[in-house]
């Protein structure tokens, strides 16, 4: 075996540059950290054939003293922590004293800097020699040439196209938790990306789009010293790909596998299929509550208390996204209707009320004429008043915004669901049936019936065979008996099949209930009258999750009047 000898000092930095930088965007997202730390309000960064050939970035930030230059690129120096106390309640970006050095062992660094107090910038070269430079104040990196000296390194990197896409994710993920500071970039010359300082709202709209800002849920909900805040997109703008992710502790992105999780069990009941959730979550933690220094690029976390954060995560999000319609938003005073609204209404009174009652399900309270009508009425309605329904499918409304178009079945089939979930928590109400219904039946469903007596006992249904291949039912769920009996049974017995007994009361509940509400909402091409109509838009309102239905589609949109101008060219 050879001797055991210590490393050189350029082979150590270049094998901690190893794990610092990977890639051009580490060099971004660790020098925009450092720019932010700084006190930074305007970043520019300049990238040349994707960062690999250059990059540069310049801050208004506080600036470096002449005399620290050096230090600023020793190894394991830095201004932020002194002490193992510092360490365990760090607050700024940067504080392991590394990026700058691991930079400089794989690439030409210079460092242009000025204290505002100081008459004139000082310059570090690659030489480590300093000398008097012009600046108007704050701090210029110039990386050069990466991975010069470690051409197997460089072997390593894609096209300029791509590391240049990934140099200005770094920048956007930046730009996200840090609304108030501007940032420009540019690639070859040419402008790239123009962010203006502002609020979250205009910043999280010019990042990641004004389609994932008008279809979002704002976030913000504190407890136990946690604080989360943000956006989530509804699952109507759910994407194919998890690239529209971004979850920030105390401002620095992570990628962490119990906020993740979180995140999906919040949205595991909207979201279906392979479809992945958009946002954009920032969490305030106290420092010393969370481990940032679990790896060098500091994209991973580790918290004291990771079952707390999950549960706090999990329900702030949930109840976010669970919002009825009616407390997101309030259409403004002064809606105005069409010219045969009043008429309208005034049938909406006269029609025997039974009409909304056969519609809205069983199980509500009565409601005299009076209290119908101010349900009604064209104040505080975000989904507007019926105005006629299309082929039978979808209901026409409109609001102060301009026309709501309405997926009557998707609709009624959320409405259903959630009743389902709150009714069997308490014992659903039980409708016996006049005449019970027979079904013809395979053996595989007439056992199955019998196997799982217990569990359609629970869920609200009298089922039992009534021959060899029939089933008779004797009463089913109040809310659903005005479905389709016979659909809903098979598909229920089919499920139940699928998923056992023993779990359909628990893991499986919703899909359960999910099926018995599908089978249950009211078929398309079924016509409805306009109490009906706004019926069913009243109760969207009032309903969690009314934005989608129980498989993630999307169960109503608007039209704004400006969209609508737009179509016919009015104002051209």
């Amino acid at each position: 075996m050879p001797a055991i000898k210590p490393l050189p000092d350029l082979l150590i930095s270049q094998i901690a540059a190893g794990e610092v930088v990977e890639r051009p965007a580490s060099v971004v997202k660790e020098l925009l950290e450092n720019s932010i730390d700084a006190g930074a309000r305007t970043i520019s960064v300049q990238l040349i054939e994707g960062g690999v050939r250059q990059i540069r970035i310049v801050d208004d930030g506080g600036g470096i003293p002449k005399e620290e230059l050096p230090l600023a690129l020793a190894r394991h120096a830095t201004s932020k922590i002194a002490s193992l106390e510092d360490l365990e309640s760090v607050a700024s970006l940067g504080f392991r004293g590394e990026a700058l050095a691991s930079i400089a062992a794989v690439a030409r660094l210079t460092l242009v800097s000025r204290l505002r107090e100081t008459p004139h910038a000082w310059r570090i070269d690659p030489g480590l020699e300093i000398a008097p430079a012009a600046l108007g104040g704050g701090t210029a990196i110039e990386v050069d040439d990466l991975y010069f000296n470690t051409p197997a390194r460089r072997k390593f990197l894609k096209s300029e196209h791509t590391e240049f896409a990934h140099c200005e994710e770094a920048l956007r993920r930046v730009a996200l938790a840090h609304p108030g500071v501007a940032f420009q970039l540019q690639h070859n010359g040419r402008t790239a990306l123009h962010l203006a300082a502002g609020d979250a709202a205009r910043r999280v709209a010019d990042v990641l789009g004004e389609e994932f800002a008008a279809q979002s849920r704002g976030v913000d909900a504190a407890a136990g010293g946690l604080h989360l805040s943000g956006y989530a997109a509804l699952p109507a703008y759910s994407r194919a790909r998890a690239d529209a992710q971004y979850f920030f502790v105390n401002g620095r992105f992570v990628r962490d596998k119990l906020l993740s999780h979180a995140v999906r069990e919040a949205y595991a009941d909207i979201l279906h299929g392979q479809r992945h959730a958009a946002y954009a979550l920032f969490l305030d933690i106290d420092p010393r509550g969370v481990d940032v220094n679990v790896h060098p690029a500091k994209t991973e976390v580790r918290f004291r208390d990771g079952r707390a954060v999950h549960q706090f995560i999990f329900h702030a999000l949930q109840r976010a996204l669970a919002a009825p319609l009616a407390q997101v938003a309030a259409v403004p005073a002064g809606l105005t209707f069409p010219a045969s609204a009043p008429q309208q209404q005034a049938l909406a009174v006269e029609q025997p009320v039974a009409a909304y009652y056969d519609f809205a399900g069983a199980g509500l309270p009565a409601m005299p004429a009076d209290d119908l009508a101010s349900k009604l009425a064209p104040t505080e309605t975000p989904l507007g008043y019926a105005l006629a329904q299309l082929h039978g499918v979808y209901i026409l409304a409109q609001n102060a915004a301009g026309l709501v178009l309405v997926d009557m079945h998707a609709a009624h089939e959320r409405i259903l669901y959630e009743k389902l979930k709150t009714a069997l928590d308490a014992r659903p109400a039980v409708q016996p049936l006049l005449v019970p219904v027979v079904i013809s039946a395979s053996g595989e469903e007439t056992a199955a019936a019998e196997e799982h007596a217990d569990t359609l006992e629970r869920l609200g249904f009298e089922v039992a065979a009534a021959g060899p291949r029939e089933l008779v039912v004797r009463a089913v769920p109040a809310l659903l008996a005005n479905g389709r009996i016979p659909d809903l049974v098979r598909a229920l017995l089919a499920d139940l099949e699928k998923f056992g007994a023993s779990r359909a009361a628990a893991e499986q509940r919703n899909e359960l209930l999910a099926t018995m509400a599908c089978h249950g909402a009211v078929r398309a091409h079924r016509m409805l009258s306009l109490p009906e109509m706004n019926a069913l838009l009243r109760q969207m309102e009032e309903t969690e999750r009314a934005d989608q239905c129980n498989h993630g589609r999307p169960t109503w949109t608007q039209l704004s009047m400006d969209e609508l101008d737009r179509l016919f060219l009015r104002g051209r």
